[in-house]
């Protein structure tokens, strides 16, 4: 008998994770299981508040509704992804179907946290990341930048916009002055803190540091705005936030035709599973439009899931994957970061409490 059940746990952060929209101490996941008595598949589902599509009051009662339908009809856990989106009515919780995409995948595999064969999940091929550097005062994102330069990170992404613009431009020209960008690529993640009178000004002042690319500079929903952003920039652009809630394929089409980025950050937890992801980045290809792949503040599980998918996708830029320590209580699992990648250690073992 093949049953669906979920289970809440809340990951408390080493450090609260800043970002412009504000500050997180913990998170809370709701844990998807797939067993059929002999084996299970894990999947992780859970909102960003003010973010996420499905930050709704109903989510913890739409979570226990998929389960249930699942338990009354198991067959459905042999549609496609696309399909059963709809046969659960899930298509506006991304997280969920992301979730059961997971916890599908997993148990069809055999319960052992390989979701895709990959030199990667074989622990034979380790996955670049960018170092990740918090938002903080301007003395403590040095030390941050100079730690994960330490650690072997070759690629530096910092999230801006919460500080005085002119000293976060001190903050790079200090990095500039010690790394160029031959030793160290930068990259930058607004959060869409830019308000649209001084973006331009704002950007050009930015391009003397070599950056790599800059996420959202300004809030989602602005198209026009994006577009002459994107023209106009010298760094590179790249979507984040703006495609959170697109979930028809003619606005996909509409709106990268529309505002033309550098670049999409593909986020499966908040886009709502590999399915989705695999058709912006099919949109994107016929766009000659650049992306990489990043987590969302997931745990173990959902990094796991998120890595081995992006093992299975021809990049070789540095990923954003490198979540996976932020917690004090994450799960144990055999994925590890060193020098500046992300491995899968295939002779560690899972413990999910």
């Amino acid at each position: 008998m093949i049953t669906c059940s979920y289970h809440p746990h809340t990951f408390q952060f080493k450090k609260p994770a800043a970002t412009s929209r504000g500050k997180l101490n913990s998170r809370t996941f709701y844990l998807l299981k797939i067993n059929d008595g002999e084996r299970s598949g894990w999947g992780e589902a859970g909102t960003l508040p003010g973010l996420s599509l499905d930050d709704k009051p109903d989510y913890e009662l739409t979570v226990a509704k998929t389960c249930l339908q699942l338990n009354t009809n198991p067959a459905l856990l042999s549609l496609p992804a696309e399909e059963l989106s709809d046969a659960l009515d899930i298509r506006f919780y991304p997280s969920l179907l992301f979730a059961i995409e997971t916890a599908i995948l997993d148990w069809k595999n055999g319960g052992r946290f390989i979701l895709f064969n990959s030199l990667f999940s074989q622990s034979k091929k380790a996955i670049p990341i960018n170092g990740l550097v918090w938002m903080d005062n301007a003395e403590n994102m040095l030390k941050q930048v100079e730690e994960k330069i330490k650690a072997g990170f070759t690629c530096v992404k910092l999230k801006i916009g919460a500080l005085d613009f002119d000293e976060e431009c001190r903050l790079l020209e200090t990095i500039r002055k010690k790394y160029n960008a031959f030793q160290i690529e930068l990259r930058l993640d607004a959060n869409g803190a830019f308000a649209s009178p001084d973006v331009f000004e704002q950007l050009n002042d930015l391009a003397r540091f070599d950056i790599h690319s800059i996420e959202q500079p300004v809030k989602a929903g602005q198209w026009d705005l994006m577009n002459e952003v994107c023209h106009k920039s010298k760094i590179p652009v790249a979507l984040d936030e703006e495609l959170i809630g697109i979930i028809e394929s003619k606005q996909e089409d509409l709106l990268l035709k529309t505002i033309s980025p550098a670049f999409l950050i593909l986020k499966p937890g908040l886009l709502g599973g590999f399915s989705r992801c695999n058709n912006w980045i099919k949109r994107a290809n016929k766009l000659s439009i650049g992306y990489w792949i990043t987590s969302a503040l997931e745990s173990n599980i959902g990094l796991n899931a998120i890595a081995q998918y992006t093992s299975t996708l021809p990049v070789v830029i540095p990923q954003g994957l490198g979540t996976g320590q932020l917690y004090e209580n994450n799960f144990e699992s055999p994925l590890e970061i060193e020098s500046g990648s992300l491995h899968y250690r295939y002779g560690k073992k899972w413990k999910v409490a």
